[in-house]
Formats: structure tokens, C-alpha cells, sequence
């Protein structure tokens, strides 16, 4: 993205770049929670999979940097959609007992992409062009269709929607979409450009989120109100974090950009031990046991890197540190995707899902905005850059034992009959 980023004059709204992704994430999981308890998981899955493959053609094309924008905003809302239909397919086809080991399967799907991913991707903006980047995915997600397409056949539903319900959901969802950006762009201008933009993207976030989530969920009610406020925190904490990793590592200790992007790919490492912890025959605790104590080692492993920073410390702290933050979320959001399935109503699993996957792509946005909105407070003369690091990681860190507190509130009350 450095390099498109460039090449089409576009550096300072690089943010952006992500923040599309995610906000029309945000409106397509809306999207698909209606539609895939309505109708089933093929109409969902296939769409999505048409649009993210359309938002890669459009971006690997894209003459200017805002019709690149436009092709991460479609890639996102196709990624929405089929996030949500995923859940649903795991509902539908595999009994309580095995949904660890399918969201454990799941899980570790992506490992493989991400350590050899940034990899590839970097040489291939380097040495040939960052169209390639999208392009080259472009035949992997299409060759899905047909793969995918005789699977769920008979997986649809003739179920009634709502007609009025739906478009209200609908247009909450654009309203936290647009909020959630125009916050996202507030905070990349800064004070006082900013203030307008991030004023009105965070009161459009306080109205439309409300409706999105279960009732309770702002002031951690028990059992799936709950879970979807741990989501946001888990994912807030974990993204935060990660975003100043390779910049500590380059800025501060003068490690390579290659060998800083090794530190996140050994996460995915963690992450997939975690799991596969979770989902093996020998995980005999409850799940909400398992959630609270992924939380506790994603805590635990981001203050670890708060204290990377200091000069006394090796340098090889700082991915043992991020193992240790990505095992507690292998353990956690595996657990969380069993939980949504087992503490959804029967035949809302796809609204449940859809919740879930909003207080996610909230967090993620939420955490790295917090977390920039820190570090651009801290990075002056008068304060020491590593000082500047380890604040931010301090504060995420924090975030993480809050998450972990509050995840003691999804078990539900035990019925007193």
C-alpha cells in the first residue's frame, strides 16, 4: 500500500486505504445477518464473493487513488458478507460439538497467507508492480465459485424478512459505516482539521450502534450483550497494538522493514496454536473459562511490549511478546465464534453473527484510531520516541484487562429453577 500509495499521489490519505475496507465491512456483515437467516448462506456467500473479487479487479486497475478506494470498499463489503455466511454454513452444518475444531479449522485457514503473504506481496511491489498484489489474488477468490456454488445449494431458506426492519438495519449500518470513517479521517487530520470530521463520525457511531448489537450490549448486560462488547475489546487491543510494531521496530531500533514485518508473521504462529488449543479433544474447561483466559494471555502480551521499547531490552522481545498476545487470540476468538452459536435464538444465528462481526470491525477501527490518536499526542522533541511506544502499548494493554473482565459477564445467570 506504501508503494500504490505513492505511485498515485495519494500518501496522505493512506488511512484511508484501510478505513474503507473495514467501514464497508461494517455494512456488509449489517447486510448479511438478515439475509442469511432469511434466505440461507449461498445467495450471501456467492455475492460476496462476486464483490470482493470485483473490488480486487478495481483496485489493481485503478488509474487514481480514489477509484483505488473505491476498489477496497467493495473488496470490504464482499469480505462482510461473507464473514457472516460462514457462521452460518458452521451452524448448519456441524453439531455444538464439533464447532471448535470447524472455527479452530477456520482459524488457522489463514496462516499460511500470512507469513508467506507480506512476503510475496512486498517483492512483488518492489520488483514488478503493486497492481500484481490484487491481481494475482483475483483467480484464487474466483475459483471459488465454482467450488462453493454446488455446495450450498441446498442450503437456502424461504424464510420472510422483515421489509421495514430490514431497511432500518440497513441504514444504520451506513450511518456507523460513515461514522466509523469519517472518525477514522477525523483522527488521521488531526487537531484542528480533524475536529469537525471525528465529532461527527463518533455521534453517528453513539446513534446507529445501538441497533446493530444486542440490547445491552454498551452496558455489558449478561450472555450475548456481552460477547459482543468482548469482541470489540479483544480486537481493538490486539489491532492497536499491531499497528506500531513494525514502526517501533524500524524507527526506534533500526531493524530493516523485512525483518520488522517477520515480527508480525510469527503472530499468526500464536494464533494458531491458541486455536488448536482450544478445539483439541484435551480443552475440558468451560468455553467461557477458555475466553476469559484468552483475554488474560492477549493482556499479559501486549503490556510484555510495552516494554520492548526500553534499550536494555534484545530486540527479539518484542515478537516472543506478540506470540504470546496472538496464542490468547487464537484462544478467544475461536471461543467467541463457538459462543455466538450457542447463545444465539434458534434461526438468528446470521443477526447474531452479523453483531459479532460489528463490534469487531468497530474495535479494529476504534483500537488503531485510540492508539494513533496517542502516539500523534506523544510523538513531540520534548518526549522520548520509545517513551511515546511504550504508552500506547501500556494503554492497549489495559484495554486487554478490561476485555478479560468483562468477558466474566457472557456466562450467563445460572436459571435459579
Amino acid at each position: 500500500m506504501p508503494v500504490a500509495a505513492r505511485a498515485l499521489d495519494g500518501v496522505r490519505a493512506y488511512g484511508l486505504a484501510f478505513a474503507a475496507f473495514f467501514a464497508t465491512l461494517l455494512l456488509g456483515v449489517v447486510a448479511a445477518g438478515g439475509w442469511t437467516d432469511a434466505r440461507g448462506p449461498r445467495a450471501p456467500v456467492l455475492t460476496g464473493l462476486g464483490l470482493f473479487a470485483g473490488g480486487l479487479l478495481t483496485a489493481g486497475l485503478a488509474p487514481t487513488f480514489p477509484l483505488l478506494l473505491v476498489g477496497r470498499a467493495v473488496t470490504g463489503l464482499g469480505a462482510g458478507l461473507l464473514v457472516v455466511s460462514l457462521y452460518v454454513v458452521v451452524a448448519e452444518v456441524y453439531p455444538d460439538d464439533l464447532r471448535p475444531r470447524a472455527f479452530g479449522a477456520i482459524s488457522t485457514a489463514w496462516v499460511l497467507p500470512s507469513i508467506v503473504g507480506p512476503a510475496i506481496a512486498g517483492w512483488l511491489a518492489s520488483h514488478w508492480s503493486w497492481r500484481a498484489v490484487f491481481l494475482v489474488v483475483l483467480p484464487l477468490a474466483l475459483l471459488l465459485l465454482p467450488i462453493l456454488a454446488p455446495q450450498l445449494r441446498g442450503s437456502a431458506r424461504n424464510g420472510e424478512q422483515d421489509a421495514g426492519e430490514t431497511r432500518r438495519r440497513l441504514l444504520r449500518g451506513v450511518g456507523l459505516a460513515s461514522g466509523a470513517l469519517a472518525l477514522q479521517a477525523g483522527i488521521d487530520a488531526g487537531v484542528p482539521t480533524g475536529l469537525l470530521p471525528g465529532a461527527v463520525g463518533a455521534l453517528l457511531v453513539v446513534v446507529c450502534l445501538p441497533g446493530l448489537v444486542p440490547p445491552g450490549t454498551v452496558r455489558l448486560a449478561r450472555g450475548l450483550p456481552s460477547l459482543v462488547a468482548v469482541r470489540g475489546l479483544f480486537t481493538g487491543t490486539f489491532s492497536g497494538a499491531e499497528a506500531f510494531i513494525p514502526l517501533m521496530l524500524v524507527e526506534h531500533r533500526g531493524i530493516t522493514p523485512a525483518l520488522a514485518g517477520s515480527a508480525l508473521t510469527v503472530g499468526s504462529l500464536g494464533w494458531t496454536a491458541g486455536s488448536w488449543a482450544q478445539g483439541s479433544r484435551w480443552a475440558h474447561w468451560q468455553r467461557t473459562t477458555i475466553l476469559t483466559l484468552g483475554a488474560a494471555v492477549v493482556a499479559a502480551g501486549v503490556l510484555l511490549l510495552a516494554l520492548t521499547p526500553l534499550g536494555a531490552l534484545p530486540a527479539w522481545l518484542v515478537p516472543l511478546a506478540w506470540v504470546v498476545a496472538a496464542c490468547g487470540m487464537g484462544l478467544g476468538m475461536s471461543s467467541m465464534s463457538v459462543l455466538i452459536l450457542r447463545l444465539s435464538p434458534p434461526g438468528e444465528e446470521g443477526r447474531s453473527s452479523a453483531a459479532l462481526q460489528v463490534g469487531d470491525s468497530l474495535g479494529s477501527l476504534l483500537g488503531i484510531g485510540l492508539a494513533g490518536a496517542l502516539f500523534s499526542t506523544l510523538h513531540t522533541p520534548a518526549f522520548p520516541a520509545g517513551d511515546a511506544f511504550g504508552v500506547v502499548w501500556l494503554v492497549m494493554g489495559v484495554v486487554g484487562v478490561i476485555a478479560a473482565l468483562a468477558s466474566l459477564r457472557v456466562r450467563p445467570r445460572p436459571d435459579p429453577s
